[in-house]
């Protein structure tokens, strides 16, 4: 790739793609990528590195697995059209969420308890997704104070996934810490009151917080301090009870309701002076009208990445339902089975606005930390690009199915087609003999 070519200087956005060119040329200074982001491969290594329980937390999907299968069957039945002759020479990969100009419809999706991945935690992965001016996402079981993450993130675009306890004025100062931390928007998970039937686990025991690791987001709140204090329990001296408090506060298998969500919003708006507030595990159509029913700006259509309920719905199967419902009335997001740039053009071109990824810098952070997560994430910023200029590709906008059977414009091209980035086929998924887990 010509590192001189003038079309770099008209773009919006980086010149991606580059970072191909700097990976081969590598071996002629003695040097070699970091690591293959095949996606098997990556898998593969971060079990190598990792503790048998880092690696079981971050592998596990709920019972047999054959949600996280269908998961990533979905993809396989959408296909990208691609287009030729279209002048690609000054596209554009550039986003906007919630007012946050991004470079990317790409997010790093909330994922709990970094430690288990590599001593620093989340604060790498935030520091990486604002070098990126991608949106980072933290989660209520991640493993490092709300305020450090922050601190992390910079001046990175980042949101505070909610797991709500029963307790409001906890609830409450979990969401003032993420405010005043710059958390710009609040996404509550609502399919997860407890986790999900994860064979490995279970049988391991593999649970951090019971372990007494992982839970100092909740052991550096104020609100919960005085819980340890009123049941008695020192931290220090006992680190696995504490623990075990944090997440039975967070994870305490006590379902909400949609009675309880008119508050939550209210509170969060008020704290926030009125920032985006969405539900994350939306997979079904009178769910989301729910949502919009009651004014979220916005729902994640996700089903935890299949490690909640097995034999459900895919993520990408119950997109498209929800879509074709509110598609036009709400801010729609989506994440489960993202593993190329493939897959988030057919996410975007079946109507999600932007997406999540997760276990890839996951694996990447268990390889080689900071530097592993970068080379994820550069990686899959350079596939979206490549593939962009190769397919025919102007901006993310061009992934779009809401023009069905209308001539739409690529570059010079006037195209009438019933499908402008796709083609699809039926939802028929044999089960595979061998569950994937990629």
């Amino acid at each position: 790739m010509d590192t001189k070519a003038p079309n770099k200087d008209h773009r919006t956005t980086p010149q991606y793609a580059l970072y191909q060119r700097e990976n081969f040329w590598k071996s002629n200074e003695g040097e070699v990528p970091p690591f293959s982001t095949d996606p098997g491969a990556l898998e593969e290594l971060a079990k190598e590195k990792l503790t048998q329980g880092g690696w079981y937390y971050a592998s596990s999907n709920a019972g047999q697995s054959y949600t996280h299968t269908q998961n990533r069957q979905a993809f396989y039945r959408h296909r990208i059209i691609p287009r030729m002759l279209v002048d690609t020479n000054t596209r554009d990969t550039r986003a906007e969420i919630f007012g946050h100009k991004v470079s990317a419809p790409i997010g790093f999706a909330p994922i709990g308890i970094n430690k288990i991945y590599h001593p620093s935690g989340e604060l790498p992965v935030a520091k990486v997704a604002k070098e990126l001016n991608l949106p980072y996402c933290l989660s209520t079981a991640g493993s490092q104070p709300i305020e450090d993450v922050g601190a992390a993130n910079g001046q990175g675009p980042r949101f505070f996934q909610l797991y709500m306890p029963h307790d409001d004025e906890l609830t409450i100062s979990l969401l003032k810490r993420a405010y005043n931390s710059g958390f710009t928007a609040c996404i509550l998970t609502v399919d997860t009151w407890q986790l999900g039937w994860r064979h490995d686990d279970v049988h391991t025991s593999n649970y951090a917080f019971y372990h007494g690791i992982g839970a100092d987001l909740g052991l550096s709140d104020p609100v919960f301090k005085k819980r340890l204090a009123e049941d008695g329990i020192d931290p220090k001296k006992q680190p696995n009870e504490a623990g075990a408090k944090w997440i039975d506060n967070v994870w305490h298998g006590r379902a909400h309701n949609w009675e309880k969500m008119p508050w939550l919003i209210k509170t969060w708006k008020e704290i926030s002076g009125g920032k985006p507030f969405c539900l994350k595990g939306i997979q079904d159509v009178r769910d989301a009208q729910k949502a919009v029913e009651i004014g979220c700006d916005g729902i994640v259509v996700s089903n935890h990445a299949g490690r909640q309920v097995d034999g459900a719905i895919a993520s990408l199967d119950a997109l498209e339902k929800i879509v074709k419902a509110v598609g036009d009335k709400t801010y729609i997001m989506f994440d489960s089975g993202i593993r190329s740039a493939s897959d988030v053009v057919k996410a975007l071109a079946i109507g999600a606005k932007f997406v999540f990824v997760g276990r890839l810098w996951v694996w990447g952070l268990s390889i080689m930390g900071e530097h592993g997560v970068r080379h994820v994430m550069k990686s899959l910023l350079s596939e979206l690009d490549i593939l962009m200029n190769v397919a025919g590709f102007q901006s993310v906008d061009q992934f779009d199915r809401s023009m069905l059977g209308k001539q739409t414009t690529r570059g010079n091209l006037k195209i009438a087609q019933t499908d402008v980035a796709t083609e699809s086929y039926a939802p028929s998924y044999d089960l595979m003999p061998i569950k994937s887990r990629l």
